[in-house]
């Protein structure tokens, strides 16, 4: 008997420390970085001239694509 309330309050400890790192991950990732998406919608205009060439009309109907992917902040955001 005494091994199962070992092993259960081993369980609850291990558990609850877990779930601590849990929330502490998730809190760290909520917050915004610069180098994860979405990206702002002029440094998207700016690459995809410089890497692809491309025109103005062309650059910003990819940037636009990539805006409704989710990769790309909105121009008005």
């Amino acid at each position: 008997m005494a091994r199962k309330s070992l092993a259960l309050a081993a369980t609850l400890a291990l558990s609850s420390a877990l779930f601590t790192a849990a929330q502490a991950t998730a809190a760290s990732h909520s917050h915004a970085r610069a180098d994860k998406p979405p990206f702002p919608y002029a440094d998207c205009i700016k690459e995809v001239k410089k890497q692809h060439k491309a025109s103005n009309a062309r650059a910003k109907h990819l940037c636009d694509q990539l805006v409704e992917k989710g990769w790309i902040k909105p121009p008005n955001a």
